[in-house]
């Protein structure tokens, strides 16, 4: 009965009680929630650029308010549908062709016995993850140029003719491609063997019962067990359809192959930094994050009606 009394009389104690108790953790939370408001939520206030021909020397309110008439000029712009086809192939094929290897490599990984074997891999898996996309970009020209090439070099010594991985539109397209996959498939995996690791061994134990080999686990055990975590990733990634890497297009890019690599985060960068209109930079940018907030929605509506968590 006194159990019940104090846990009853708990309820009611007030959040300045909850406050005394737990100031420790409040404290911690109050510098990245500081952090968020100032370098997330305060540049929100931006966003009114969009609906004004902005001026710097007129400044925010100085400048004339012209409704959605920016974005009437961006939407009939000529690089606006290249751009948006552009973004969309892209993304479309880092998704298609990109989201299931961390999940083939996990599943590899998983099965080996060999513990330094394994963690070695992982280690040389998720290292690129870390290197500058400037970096990156020098070392794919240095590896896939025509003439000069390691790649090219070895494919002559072997009695092959030279190809334009960086120079020609449709091998640049698939180069961009495998280049991105090498890049961020290691840190995928890595989140997919942590999703793993949590699986109840029992279910593996019964699976052998019921005389399930080691690939019959995976399909009837892992997968179904880490799909709430292939689904979250996967809105997540659906959420930067419309985005994309700015860094790694800029990188990739040159002046012979001129024909994806115009895409709606390098017009911005175009007609932002480089133009200086800040009205035209802003809406584009709005739309790209209202698509992107669109999709994320969509998404987790879909998932959640299909039984999965969700993100919301």
């Amino acid at each position: 009965m006194n159990g019940k009394l104090s846990s009853h009389s708990l309820i009611h104690k007030g959040p300045g009680f909850y406050f005394r108790r737990d100031w420790q953790l409040y404290a911690l939370v109050f510098l990245p929630m500081l952090f968020v408001l100032i370098f997330k939520f305060a540049p929100m206030f931006g966003l009114v650029l969009a609906f004004k021909d902005y001026k710097i020397p007129l400044g925010f309110w100085g400048s004339e308010w012209v409704g959605f008439k920016v974005f009437k000029d961006i939407f009939s712009h000529r690089l606006f549908l290249p751009a948006l086809r552009n973004t969309l192939l892209l993304n479309m094929l880092d998704l298609i062709m990109g989201f299931p290897m961390p999940i083939i490599l996990a599943l590899l990984l998983n099965e080996i016995g060999i513990k330094w074997f394994k963690r070695t891999t992982q280690t040389l898996l998720y290292l690129p993850h870390f290197l500058s996309w400037v970096i990156i970009g020098a070392l794919a020209y240095q590896l896939f140029s025509v003439n000069t090439g390691m790649i090219n070099n070895i494919i002559e010594l072997f009695g092959g003719k030279r190809f334009p991985f960086l120079t020609t539109d449709v091998p640049w397209l698939f180069s961009y491609v495998i280049i991105g996959m090498w890049q961020t498939m290691g840190w995928g995996t890595i989140i997919y063997l942590a999703s793993i690791s949590g699986i109840n061994p029992e279910l593996y134990e019964a699976a052998t019962v019921d005389g399930a080999g080691r690939f019959r686990q995976c399909i009837s055990v892992t997968i179904p067990c880490i799909r709430s975590t292939i689904v979250i990733l996967l809105i997540l990634n659906l959420g930067r359809i419309m985005g994309g890497s700015f860094e790694r297009i800029y990188a990739l890019s040159n002046v012979a192959a001129v024909e994806y690599t115009t895409t709606i985060p390098v017009l911005i960068y175009r007609w932002g930094i480089q133009g200086m209109n800040f009205s035209r930079a802003t809406a584009l940018g709005l739309f790209q994050g209202v698509i992107g907030l669109a999709m994320v929605l969509f998404s987790n509506f879909v998932s959640r009606r299909l039984g999965e968590e969700g993100l919301l």
